[in-house]
């Protein structure tokens, strides 16, 4: 990418406060914040992590990270990462990041191996929303206007981030109290065809979810359906 001509930047920033405002989900807006930066810097490693309470999580990769997406936790103060996070301040390293006396390992992560390190603070309203590092395999010198861009877009998406973030958890608290009312009336219906106890039932319920590994609210739909469909035939 070129970056004498600010177009792309331009059209990248609109697109993605076009799909902040339309509210698409959090992973989708954050994979494509990963691969413009990745195309910005040429980049062999691009993290975010988003900040939710103390700690930092994997929440999008450049490279494929199934096993620690959505797992990898940093404390905040931990590692480079977490020292951004805790200072707000970006940290640029242009070779041997690992000798850096903030430097710690995560999960053994391949990327530990490489020279280059980038990480920039993302922020909303002057408060930390996530960080963002670029890496490099080789030694590489970040020049003050990739720097500038990134920490620009790190400002520019922090807001859209924390919206996003905020409705995820708003969306999963909703799904875990329909999952409850699904499980008190499936519980309801143990009770009554075996004459349990209320935390029998639901002792039932979590035996048939570990044994036929389903969620208990996958159980609780399937007992449901079942007096129904026995009732209905009387």
């Amino acid at each position: 990418m070129n970056l004498s001509e600010p177009t792309p930047t331009l059209n990248f920033l609109h697109e993605v406060s076009t799909r902040l405002a339309s509210a698409d989900p959090l992973h989708e807006v954050l994979d494509e914040i990963i691969d413009f930066v990745s195309d910005l810097v040429s980049c062999d490693s691009c993290f975010l992590y988003v900040k939710e309470n103390e700690t930092l999580v994997l929440r999008a990769s450049k490279n494929a990270h199934p096993e620690e997406l959505d797992h990898l936790k940093i404390p905040i103060g931990q590692g480079i990462t977490g020292w951004v996070a805790q200072n707000s301040e970006p940290v640029v390293l242009t070779k041997r990041a690992w000798q850096d006396k903030r430097f710690c390992k995560f999960n053994e992560l391949p990327e530990d191996t490489y020279e280059a390190f980038l990480s920039i603070p993302v922020s909303s309203r002057g408060q930390l929303v996530g960080v963002l590092n670029v890496q490099h395999k080789e030694p590489y010198n970040f020049n003050e206007r990739e720097i500038k861009i990134i920490s620009t877009l790190g400002h520019l998406v922090g807001a859209g981030i924390e919206m996003a973030r905020l409705e995820n958890e708003v969306t999963q608290l909703s799904d875990k109290l329909a999952a409850r009312k699904v499980i008190e009336r499936a519980k309801g219906v143990i009770q009554r065809e075996l004459g349990v106890t209320e935390e029998e039932a639901y002792g039932v319920i979590q035996k048939q979810a570990r044994q036929r590994r389903k969620s208990m609210k996958e159980i609780s739909e399937a007992i449901l359906l079942a007096d129904e469909m026995k009732r209905s035939s009387k």
